[in-house]
Parts: C-alpha cells; sequence; structure tokens
C-alpha cells in the first residue's frame, strides 16, 4: 500500500509545527510512530475543561 504523498506532506508538516523536528527526521518514523505522534498533539491541543 502506497501513502499519498499530500497525505504524508499534511503529517510531517503538523509533527514539525508542534514539535520543531527537521523534515527528515519525521520521515523516519514508521507510519504507525508518526500517526501515534499526530493523536498525541491533537490531545495536547484539546482545550481543557475548567472544572468549578
Amino acid at each position: 500500500m502506497t501513502y499519498a504523498a499530500d497525505d504524508l506532506l499534511e503529517e510531517v508538516a503538523y509533527v514539525a509545527y508542534h514539535l520543531h523536528w527537521g523534515f527528515q527526521e519525521i520521515l523516519d518514523l514508521e507510519h504507525p510512530d508518526r500517526h501515534r505522534m499526530i493523536t498525541s498533539i491533537g490531545r495536547f491541543n484539546q482545550p481543557v475543561a475548567l472544572e468549578d
């Protein structure tokens, strides 16, 4: 299975923006690892509900 180049570039840009990693460093990650990073970053960016 090939991974769409546009999808890959979006993933790289997302991780690079949030973690300030280099392009090659992110490309060196296996797809499942990169996907886990994206999921984790997304959770960190979710607003935290304040309890009264």
